[in-house]
C-alpha cells in the first residue's frame, strides 16, 4: 500500500482509533479497525522457531504452543559463519509464518555477550558485533524474502536478566558505538528488518522505550529505519513519553488504559497529534505490507522443516578439541554415555522455547547400531552423583573403545529470567567425565549448553564437541559429525575463558541494584583477552577439521588508500588434507600506532569456504573506512587516524597464518583546542604550533640551573631522555614558573594559546 494511501486511512481514523492502534488487542495482535478495513495482524516467538500461542497466551514458555520445529539457537548459528545457510534457515521460517498467518517473528536477538553468565546468551549470537550483525542480517534476509517480518532485538545494552526490567546500563558513547549499537547497525542498514524491539533496561538513565536519541535520532535519523518500534512485553513505562520518543506500539495490551492516556495527551496539546499519526502510520505500513503478500498456498512442512534443523545443526557443532580421536568408526565397540544422549538438552527456556513435533537424540540414530551401548551416567534433575548410574557408566566405558560422554547443563542452569551464578558444569557431570577417562583413554564430550562452561577435565579427555543447543534434530546433527559423515567447520563465536574471574565484566556485572557500569569499554570478549595476553580454554573464531587447510598470497588491490576509499583483500586457502571441508576464513585489522586506546585486532571480515581435498580457492574481503575506524566522542563520528595498519587472516583470533601492512590516509579532522594546560609535547606535535613557541623551547625547565645540575652529583639522576620527558609533560602555563625569569607573564602565554587556536581553525 502507496505511503498516499496510509496517510488518508489515517486521516479518516478518529482520536481514539488512532490511540488504539498503538497497543495490542491481546498478547499476540495488532488491533483491526474494520469500518476501514484495517485487519488485526499477529506476531509470534522466534527467532529459533514458531512458538505461536492461539489462546492463552505469555512470554516466558509456559503455556501450550503450536508443534513446530526447533532450529539450532544463536549461540549456535552464529558458530555455522555461513551466511547462505541462515538465510535458507530464514527463509524456511518465513515459510511457516506464511502457513501460519503469523506477520512477524520477534528476533533475531543480536544482543553482545558480555558475560558468560547472562541466562540469555544461548538466544544471542556473538562477543562480537560484526559476527552478530552479519548473522543476524541474513536472517532476517531468509525470513524478510518469503514477505514476513523480523523484529530485531533487544534495542538496546540489554546484557543480563537480573534486574532487566529496571536495571541502568551506565556505558560510554564509544563502546555503545563500537560495540552494543554495532551489533544492529549493519543488519538494520542494510537488511531493513520491519520491526524493532526495544529493550527493558534503561540506557545511561533513560529506559529504551523512551529514549528518543536511540529511538529516533539514531535508529531512524542516522541508520534509515522505516518501520515500527515495539516494546518488549511490559517494557512501557511511560506511554505518551515512549510515543514522543519513538516507541510506536505497546505489547500486550495495556487493557486500553495506555490509550487513554495518549488521548487525554493529544487533546490536552502535551503530544502533537503529527506525532500519533505518524505511529500509527508506522504500523500500518507493516500490517499492510504483510496482508498485501499473503501466501495463502504456503504449508508447514514439519519433517522437510527436520531435515532443514539437522542441515543447518551440522554446522553450528564446533570441533574443539580431537587428539586422533575422531571421527569414530561405526564398527568399533563404542559406549554412548549421559542422560543427553538419549534425551538431548537441545533449546533454551522461556520466550523462545518451542513445542517441537519430534526430537531425534544420538541414542535414536544408533537405535540399529549393536556395538553401540549405553549409559545414563547422571541425573540432571539436581546436582548429586547416582553411584549406581556411574559405576554403570564407568563398566561401559571400560569395554568400549572409546566413550562419547554427553554431557552440558540442565534447563534450571541458563533460562530467560535469571542468570547463572557460576560458569561450571554440575559437579555430578564433571566427576562422571573424571571417572570415564581414567578407564577409556579414547573419551570424548559432546557439550550442550548455551554459554562457556569451565573444563576442569580438558587435558583429560582426547575429544570435545560443542554442540550449543543444537535444535530438536541436534542427535542426527552430532552423529553425522562424530562418524565422519560430515565434516566440522563451525567456529566459536565466543571465547571460553579459563575460569569466571578472567572475564573483562567480572567485577560489575549485575552492578550495584539497579546500577550496572560497563567499565570494561571496548574491551569485550577476544579484544580483552588478547590485549591482556591473558591464556584462555579455546580462543573465539576457533573450530577444528578433519582436513587441514593452508593460507597463502595475502594481497590487496591498493597498499595505500584513503579513508574515503575502499580496498580489496584477497588470501588463497587450500585443503591440503583428503577429506572436504569448510573453513571460516577470518580478516583481522589491527592499528599499528595509536592515540586512543583501541583493541589489539578487530574481526573485520569472515568467509566460509568449501574445499575438495587438493583444491585452492581464493577468497575476497573489501574494507571500507569502518575496518580502520573507532568512534570519535569528540567530533561524534567515525575518525580513522592516518598511519599504518595490518590486515591478519587466519582460522581463529589466535591463529594468524598472514599478515601485511597497509597505509591509511585520514580526509577527516578532530579539532584540537588549546589551553594553558596543554602540554609542550602535544604542542610540538604540530610543526607549524612549534613556530609559535620556539621561545619557550630555548628555555630550560631546571630554571637556569643547568650548569649546577650537572656539576653536582645529582646530574647522574638526570639524563637527556628524562629532561626531554620532563619538558614534554609540563603544560604551557610551566613556563612561569621554570625558566622565565619574569620575562613571561600568564598574559603572554594566553596569547600564544590563542595564536595556536587561530592556527587550528585556519
Amino acid at each position: 500500500m502507496t505511503a498516499e494511501k496510509i496517510r488518508e486511512i489515517v486521516s479518516q481514523m478518529t482520536l481514539e482509533e488512532k490511540a488504539s492502534m498503538c497497543s495490542g488487542a491481546d498478547f499476540w495482535h495488532t488491533k483491526a479497525v474494520e469500518r476501514l478495513g484495517i485487519p488485526a495482524s499477529m506476531v509470534s516467538d522466534g527467532p529459533h522457531g514458531l512458538r505461536k500461542q492461539d489462546q492463552e497466551g505469555d512470554h516466558l514458555g509456559v503455556n501450550e504452543s503450536i508443534k513446530a520445529v526447533c532450529f539450532p539457537a544463536g549461540c549456535g548459528t552464529a558458530a555455522s559463519f555461513n551466511r547462505e545457510l541462515l538465510e535458507q534457515m530464514g527463509e524456511t521460517l518465513g515459510e511457516e509464518c506464511q502457513a501460519e498467518g503469523v506477520s512477524v517473528i520477534l528476533g533475531p536477538a543480536v544482543n553482545i555477550k558480555r558475560s558468560p553468565l547472562c541466562g540469555r546468551n544461548f538466544e544471542y549470537y556473538s562477543e562480537d558485533p560484526f559476527v552478530a550483525s552479519e548473522a543476524a542480517g541474513a536472517l532476517i534476509h531468509g525470513i524478510q524474502s518469503k514477505n514476513v517480518g523480523t523484529s530485531i532485538k533487544h534495542f538496546l545494552a540489554n546484557n543480563q536478566e537480573t534486574r532487566r526490567m529496571s536495571s541502568d546500563s551506565k556505558i560510554g558513547e564509544r563502546a555503545l558505538r563500537e560495540i552494543y549499537l554495532a551489533a544492529f547497525e549493519g543488519a538494520v542498514k542494510k537488511e531493513k528488518p520491519w520491526t524493532v524491539m526495544c529493550s527493558y533496561n534503561k540506557i545511561n538513565g533513560t529506559y529504551a522505550a523512551e529514549n528518543h536519541k536511540y529511538l529516533t535520532e539514531v535508529l531512524r535519523d542516522e541508520w534509515g529505519f522505516e518501520g515500527y518500534v515495539m516494546s518488549d512485553w511490559g517494557a512501557v513505562n511511560s506511554r505518551v513519553k515512549d510515543l514522543q520518543a519513538g516507541l510506536d506500539l505497546e505489547m500486550p495490551s495495556s487493557g486500553g488504559s495506555n490509550d487513554k492516556l495518549i488521548v487525554g495527551a493529544v487533546q490536552s496539546g502535551e503530544l502533537p497529534e503529527k506525532v500519533l499519526d505518524a505511529a500509527v502510520a508506522r504500523i500500518l505500513n507493516i500490517v499492510f505490507r504483510y496482508e498485501e503478500n499473503r501466501d495463502k498456498t504456503a504449508v508447514f512442512d514439519r519433517d522437510q522443516d527436520h531435515e532443514m534443523a539437522r542441515k543447518v545443526a551440522q554446522e553450528t557443532i564446533v570441533l574443539l578439541k580431537n587428539e586422533g580421536v575422531l571421527p569414530l568408526s561405526e564398527t568399533d565397540e563404542i559406549a554412548f554415555i549421559g542422560k543427553y544422549a538419549k534425551t538431548p538438552r537441545y533449546q533454551g527456556g522461556g520466550s523462545s522455547h518451542i513445542n517441537s513435533h519430534k526430537i531425534t537424540s544420538a541414542l535414536d540414530v544408533v537405535q540399529g547400531m549393536t556395538n553401540v551401548a549405553y549409559a545414563q551416567g547422571f541425573d540432571d534433575k539436581e546436582d548429586k552423583t547416582d553411584e549406581k548410574l556411574l559405576a554403570e557408566a564407568v563398566e561401559a566405558a571400560r569395554k568400549a573403545k572409546a566413550a562419547v560422554i554427553f554431557a552440558g547443563l540442565p534447563d534450571a542452569f541458563e533460562s530467560e529470567g535469571f542468570d547463572r551464578s557460576h560458569m561450571r558444569m554440575p559437579d555430578c557431570q564433571n566427576e562422571l567425565i573424571a571417572k570415564v577417562a581414567e578407564v577409556q583413554p579414547n573419551t570424548v564430550v559432546v557439550l550442550h549448553n548455551g554459554s562457556p562452561v569451565e573444563m576442569p577435565w580438558v587435558h583429560q579427555v582426547k575429544g570435545i564437541v560443542e554442540a550449543y543447543l543444537g535444535g530438536q534434530a541436534v542427535g542426527g546433527a552430532v552423529c553425522d559429525i562424530l562418524f565422519g559423515k560430515v565434516n566440522p567447520s563451525a567456529k566459536l563465536p565466543e571465547t571460553f575463558p579459563l575460569r569466571l574471574e578472567d572475564n573483562p565484566s567480572y567485577l560489575f556485572y549485575i552492578g550495584e541494584r539497579d546500577q550496572v557500569e560497563y567499565r570494561e569499554g571496548v574491551f569485550v570478549g577476544y579484544r580483552y583477552y588478547d590485549k591482556k595476553k591473558m591464556e584462555v580454554l579455546f580462543p573465539f573464531g576457533h573450530g577444528l577439521s578433519y582436513t587441514t587447510f593452508a593460507y597463502s598470497n595475502l594481497r590487496t588491490d591498493k597498499d595505500f588508500m584513503k579513508d574515503t576509499d575502499t580496498m580489496e583483500v584477497s588470501v588463497d586457502i587450500k585443503n591440503t588434507g583428503d577429506v572436504a571441508g569448510k573453513e571460516v576464513v577470518q580478516l583481522y585489522v589491527a592499528d599499528r600506532e595509536s592515540t586512543v586506546i583501541r583493541p589489539v585486532k578487530e574481526l573485520k571480515g569472515f568467509e566460509k569456504v568449501e574445499l575438495a581435498p587438493g583444491e585452492t580457492k581464493t577468497v575476497v574481503f573489501r574494507l571500507d573506512k569502518r575496518a580502520f575506524a573507532y568512534y570519535s566522542v569528540k567530533i561524534q563520528d567515525w575518525y580513522v587516524e592516518t598511519g599504518a595498519f595490518d590486515l591478519m587472516v587466519g582460522s581463529s583470533s589466535r591463529d594468524i597464518r598472514l599478515t601485511k601492512e597497509v597505509n591509511v590516509e585520514s580526509t577527516g579532522k578532530i579539532p584540537f583546542v588549546y589551553t594553558t594546560d596543554t602540554t609542550m609535547g602535544d604542542v610540538l606535535k604540530d610543526p607549524r604550533a612549534r613556530e609559535i613557541v620556539k621561545e619557550l623551547l630555548k628555555m630550560d625547565i631546571f630554571g637556569g640551573q643547568k650548569d649546577q645540575v650537572e656539576s653536582s652529583a645529582a646530574s647522574e639522576a638526570i639524563s637527556a631522555e628524562m629532561n626531554e620527558a620532563m619538558a614534554g609533560f609540563m603544560p604551557l602555563r610551566g613556563a612561569l614558573s621554570f625558566g622565565g625569569d619574569g620575562k613571561i607573564d600568564m598574559a603572554d602565554i594566553q596569547d600564544l594559546v590563542d595564536q595556536l587556536n587561530a592556527l587550528e581553525e585556519s
